[in-house]
């Protein structure tokens, strides 16, 4: 097996292995929030501000196929959901909004691929839905509840790690 990861930075790497670090858990597809009790005015969500605290909810975006944790419309989702996540080598500083058990955000901070990994299991997502680190069977979709009663939906799921 070609490990590629361990010798080849984030920065460094081909658009598929790029594509290929994604463990397809769509942690990223929750919507999230950032809450700060203290703020008085609206402040950049580029970076996580002192005493803020981003917040994941079980509530999905509407192109999410949750029994395979896959987007419906991957190519096109930036232009049908403006505000879907779309992690990149130049916004890869601004990682901090990404579970602590992202396979990018783990590279990023040095910890490695995860033991249940894809790339470390021949390519199947089994072992990371059998530990639970995928959204499956979950989630509801963002188009069966009222966004506005987000604080309803908070979950503590998303933000494990298991090694």
């Amino acid at each position: 097996m070609n490990k590629y990861w361990e010798n080849t930075s984030l920065e460094d790497m081909t658009e598929k292995q790029w594509e290929g670090i994604c463990d397809g858990c769509a942690k990223c597809c929750l919507h999230k929030f950032i809450d700060d009790e203290s703020a008085e005015e609206a402040k950049s969500t580029d970076q996580i501000q002192a005493g803020e605290k981003i917040h994941y909810t079980n509530i999905a975006c509407q192109l999410l196929n949750t029994k395979t944790c896959a987007c419906t419309q991957y190519s096109e989702r930036t232009r049908l959901v403006p505000e879907c996540v779309k992690l990149t080598k130049s916004n890869l500083q601004d990682i901090f909004f990404m579970p602590q058990s992202c396979s990018y955000r783990r590279l990023y901070e040095g910890r490695g691929l995860p033991s249940w990994h894809p790339l470390l299991n021949k390519n199947k997502k089994s072992a990371m839905h059998k530990a639970g680190m995928s959204v499956r069977g979950k989630t509801v979709s963002d188009k069966d509840v009222d966004l506005e009663q987000f604080e309803d939906y908070i979950a503590l799921w998303p933000v494990e790690d298991l090694d």
